[in-house]
């Protein structure tokens, strides 16, 4: 059964990462939450591939597929031998003026701004994203709760690379980002005419995701591994 909302919180705070996931079993499936250090997600992508992978390869889960209950509806992540795919509702970016705060920490002018949940700016090729340095005292005078900054190009060895920055919160840059890539595919596949697509995200870790567009929904699949087990004494 969950623990208390704030108990979770408290976890989520004292884990201090991008986000923590919680889930129980359900009779089918599981159901799942995410909490960043302050707040509950609507939803998030690599957590709940991280979540996929204890259940799967630590819980020894032995079925192809993992349903998930959550408050985004259903999430389905099938397993294979080293990659677990993530099965998102897509959310096509729209055409959208930004706040000009963002244009001034970014520092570097877009050649096109959309939004979905998050804002999406669209730069000429991947060496702007990967050399951005964002005034985060700039940033952080908005609240895009529970949204973000998506910052993408073209990629050179891959098909599109991107980065993602969340205003206010106390992880600045995302190391990888699931909920970004359900409006980053819908888009790149449009833009390059084609479904199948291989993406980095240029965090400080980096990410490697493949990407498919399947029309109302989004296909990304990436490798886990674990590092660390332990117990949590409440």
């Amino acid at each position: 059964q969950w623990l208390p909302d704030d108990v979770m919180q408290r976890i989520a705070m004292e884990n201090f990462v991008a986000e923590t996931a919680f889930f129980i079993q359900l009779d089918k499936g599981f159901e799942i939450r995410w909490f960043t250090p302050e707040i509950e997600m609507d939803w998030c992508g690599h957590a709940t591939l991280a979540t996929a992978h204890v259940i799967a390869r630590h819980l020894n889960f032995s079925r192809p597929f993992i349903q998930f209950r959550s408050k985004s509806g259903e999430l389905t992540v099938a397993v294979e031998e080293k990659l677990l795919t993530l099965n998102f509702p897509s959310r096509k970016p729209e055409p959208r003026e930004a706040p000009q705060v963002i244009l001034d920490a970014l520092q570097h002018k877009p050649v096109e701004i959309l939004k979905s949940r998050d804002y999406m700016l669209v730069f000429e090729d991947e060496e702007v994203i990967r050399h951005l340095e964002p005034d985060q005292s700039l940033l952080n005078q908005i609240n895009l709760d529970p949204g973000g900054v998506i910052v993408t190009a073209k990629g050179e060895g891959v098909d599109f690379v991107s980065r993602f920055f969340t205003p206010q919160a106390s992880i600045f840059e995302d190391p990888v980002t699931g909920s970004a890539h359900c409006s980053l595919i819908p888009y790149w596949s449009e833009k390059l005419g084609k479904d199948s697509m291989v993406a980095l995200q240029l965090s400080s870790r980096v990410g490697k995701l493949f990407c498919k567009d399947v029309g109302e929904r989004v296909l990304i699949s990436g490798e886990a591994i674990t590092y660390l087990e332990g117990h949590i004494i409440i």
